[in-house]
């Protein structure tokens, strides 16, 4: 909130930020449990790569998915995302009325036709079901991409997604009233953009994460 007071031109720090909020009685929402997709062992388990070392010193050196659920009145919805490690931008998503293997490999074909050559990356994931799959693993194999797992039932080993999700629903879904679910994948579309692209980030010194990319790309 700092920053973006700093960058609006409005001099002033988080100290005083913080007495206001609390006069004003500004305080952020409750997250709610997520949506787990363990099913048991029903697949080849990868090795955790990632050992909760989130950084990355170029885009597409680390990715991390995972799927989190969505309940509005009597319909829900799994949005399924990649996000860079390097400056948290969400690199592609999709969005499903079923956590079928389809918006897998949907969220899958957005992320490659993005990008030409993968070979090295590595991508994480829980050990939802759908990364246990031989199918996705072959994807995968055929990306040369090597396939990365948090331990079972560990979310700390998977914190930069589950922190994004975090963030979403505080700013979107905790803070709106919806009428239906298709009133809210529409806000939620809006918001990824204005997350990738508005959003500023404290780590990425004061930009978003799409500024902090192209920025980078200049200086190195």
């Amino acid at each position: 909130m700092t920053l973006e007071l700093n960058k609006k031109g409005f001099s002033i720090n988080h100290k005083t930020v913080l007495r206001l909020t609390k006069i004003l009685g500004l305080t952020s929402k409750v997250r709610l449990k997520k949506y787990k997709s363990y099913k048991g062992e029903i697949g080849k388990i990868a090795p955790n790569e990632i050992q909760r070392d989130f950084t990355a010193k170029k885009p597409n050196q680390k990715w991390t998915t995972d799927v989190t659920e969505v309940k509005i009145k009597d319909k829900k919805i799994y949005l399924s995302p990649i996000l860079d490690m390097f400056n948290s931008e969400i690199i592609s998503y999709s969005i499903s009325y079923s956590p079928n293997f389809n918006m897998i490999k949907d969220m899958l074909s957005e992320a490659f036709n993005k990008q030409d050559n993968l070979k090295g990356l590595i991508l994480h994931s829980d050990q939802g079901w759908h990364y246990q799959l031989q199918q996705y693993q072959n994807i995968l194999k055929d990306k040369e991409i090597i396939q990365s797992m948090s331990r079972k039932g560990n979310c700390l080993d998977n914190s930069i997604m589950e922190n994004f999700f975090g963030i979403m629903k505080t700013e979107l879904l905790y803070i709106e009233e919806f009428n239906s679910i298709e009133e809210f994948i529409i806000d939620l579309e809006k918001y990824i953009v204005y997350y990738n692209t508005i959003r500023i980030k404290t780590k990425l010194k004061g930009m978003s994460p799409i500024e902090y990319r192209i920025h980078s790309s200049k200086i190195a």
